[in-house]
């Protein structure tokens, strides 16, 4: 009986096209998801960059110069209300210009005084003579300060004045004490911004205690 021959198979099979198309549906998810990575990436770096706190000084803000107060205006007025007291420099002050009820031993001072002469018997006590003198000699006195300083020693009284409170400074150094008087309450006449009044009173308070203390205080019409 005769045999169909048939032609001889082999162990390598021929891909087909069923092959390269196995899983249609996830081949065409991961086209698509390629082209997302991207925009994804730019759209994190922008949500990254926009939520960072920025620096105070990156974006300067619109209201900061309204938010500052302009400075007040200086007028005589304004500087008579602040007036300085205590020594300057180890020295006595000088008169401020905008108060004429003033009298000062500092020679920049357009009312000067020679300071007080301190006799011999009154220099181991001289601040206590002072005080005795400022206490019964003015009214409402109270001192204010009395110290030790580098520059010697420095005293501050304050009493009733013609229109407020005055002030006296002494600094007792060596044999001489020099000294500021003055009205601690400068008046203007509205609208002018000259002060008014003058020094005559205070050196009419200062001779008073000079007069009390018994010290001699050298003027110019002693030496005339």
């Amino acid at each position: 009986m005769g045999h169909l021959l048939l032609p001889p198979t082999s162990n390598h099979s021929i891909p087909t096209t069923s092959h390269c198309l196995q899983n249609p549906k996830s081949s065409l998810q991961n086209l698509t998801r390629k082209p997302i990575i991207l925009p994804s990436l730019l759209s994190l770096a922008l949500t990254v960059t926009l939520g960072s706190p920025l620096p105070a000084l990156a974006i300067p803000s619109l209201n900061s110069q309204s938010n500052v107060a302009p400075p007040p205006p200086t007028t005589p007025f304004s500087q008579a209300k602040n007036l300085k007291t205590g020594l300057e420099f180890g020295k006595i002050r000088p008169c401020p210009s905008i108060n004429p009820g003033c009298v000062s031993t500092n020679p920049r001072s357009s009312s000067f005084a020679f300071p007080l002469e301190i006799p011999a018997n009154s220099l181991d006590n001289a601040i206590q003579r002072l005080k005795e003198a400022i206490l019964e000699t003015q009214k409402n006195p109270k001192i204010q300060i009395v110290e030790d300083t580098p520059d010697g020693q420095y005293l501050q009284a304050e009493f009733d004045g013609g229109f407020g409170r005055d002030v006296v400074e002494f600094l007792v150094k060596g044999d001489l004490a020099s000294y500021r008087c003055m009205a601690t309450k400068v008046t203007y006449l509205y609208p002018f911004t000259t002060a008014l009044g003058n020094s005559q009173g205070q050196e009419e308070r200062m001779k008073k205690i000079t007069d009390q203390l018994g010290w001699y205080a050298p003027s110019f019409e002693a030496m005339d």
